[in-house]
């Protein structure tokens, strides 16, 4: 395999795009368990008086991730991600406006390797966001169990991001007189393997929970598609279905949730490494699917609005898809 270096000439701006990008890596891939690590040491040292307080708060502290989060402005609006914004360049796109007096709950797709278009547009405050959507807050929620992860958790409270949990989300669409957004990446961890460039898999069909709680709650449904998301890794085994990939599938049956294999280009070459490549990430906003408030809503109630959510998205995804070079031919894959 022949190498191909970066030039020795590049600009200052995409050397810090390029830094910012790693340091989101080891946020999300490797700081969780770095933060494991460094609480056992205190503990094993039996440093009481550093780990002993830290429980405390952790204990009083144990509900904000299903309240709202404690977002800190200066973090969210850190220069770091603008540089990560223009590494790409990840783009909001917004279809039709929305009424400040209600809730919207996003349906985000696809999951892609590591949700950077969902992170860059909802969990930073460098996005087209406020401007798109004027009044409005927007919560991205993702998996609880990263919240009782010592000192990580309180890192991810402050890019805003809350849990997903049934409690957090209806937390956020029970405000009284609208204004909020719940961001909810419905593929999940099984949608992981079918991140990889050129595919349109959606793990959906069995993930109707958004859909109840929109209806518990009359929050309007609105499917979102971020258009290049699965173009940042490829994935070993993925295209031709090896063996490797049909092990990952049954494995993750079995345990709930991995890591696939992804690769990219690396920091200082373009060959192979872990970077995600600079793809465009335009995430488009669809139109809103009006929901009436149903307390106890029937399964046949449910049924109906997941699909007409499955006809809206089908038709953002048919309507925007030539801007971004996909083939007239694609179609969206429900699983």
């Amino acid at each position: 395999m022949k190498i191909e270096f970066a030039p020795r000439n590049i600009p200052l701006a995409r050397r810090l795009q390029t830094a910012s990008v790693l340091l989101w890596l080891v946020l999300t891939v490797l700081l969780a368990t770095i933060c494991i690590i460094i609480f056992a040491i205190l503990i094993i040292n039996n440093y009481w008086f550093l780990y002993i307080p830290y429980l405390v708060w952790f204990y009083f502290d144990l509900q904000t991730p299903a309240q709202g989060g404690r977002r800190c402005h200066w973090i969210r609006s850190c220069i770091v991600w603008r540089y990560f914004m223009d590494y790409f360049p990840i783009h909001l796109i917004k279809t039709q406006d929305l009424d400040l007096s209600h809730n919207y709950l996003f349906g985000f797709h696809p999951h892609g390797a590591l949700t950077a278009g969902a992170f860059g547009n909802f969990g930073t405050n460098h996005s087209a966001f406020k401007k798109l959507f004027p009044g409005f807050t927007a919560y991205l929620h993702i998996i609880s169990i990263l919240f009782i992860c010592p000192f990580f958790r309180d890192i991810l409270l402050t890019t805003g991001l809350v849990s997903v949990s049934k409690k957090s989300i209806s937390s956020r669409l029970s405000r009284k007189g609208g204004g909020n957004i719940s961001v909810v990446v419905v593929g999940g961890a099984p949608e992981l393997l079918y991140a990889y460039p050129g595919s349109f898999t959606l793990y959906i069909r069995q993930r109707k929970g958004f859909v109840k709680l929109a209806l518990t709650h009359g929050a309007h449904l609105v499917p979102v598609f971020s258009f290049g998301e699965n173009e940042l890794f490829d994935q070993i085994g993925a295209r031709d279905r090896t063996w490797i990939w049909i092990f990952q599938q049954k494995l993750q049956k079995f345990v709930g949730g991995i890591l696939p294999l992804f690769y990219a280009r690396g920091i200082f070459q373009y060959t192979l490494g872990f970077m995600p490549y600079r793809k465009p990430i335009h995430t488009v906003v669809g139109r809103p699917i009006p929901v009436h408030q149903t307390l106890h809503p029937t399964r046949q109630q449910i049924e109906e609005l997941h699909q007409t959510y499955l006809e809206e998205l089908s038709k953002l995804f048919e309507e925007h898809k030539g801007k971004y070079g996909i083939p007239e031919h694609q179609k969206l894959i429900f699983k």
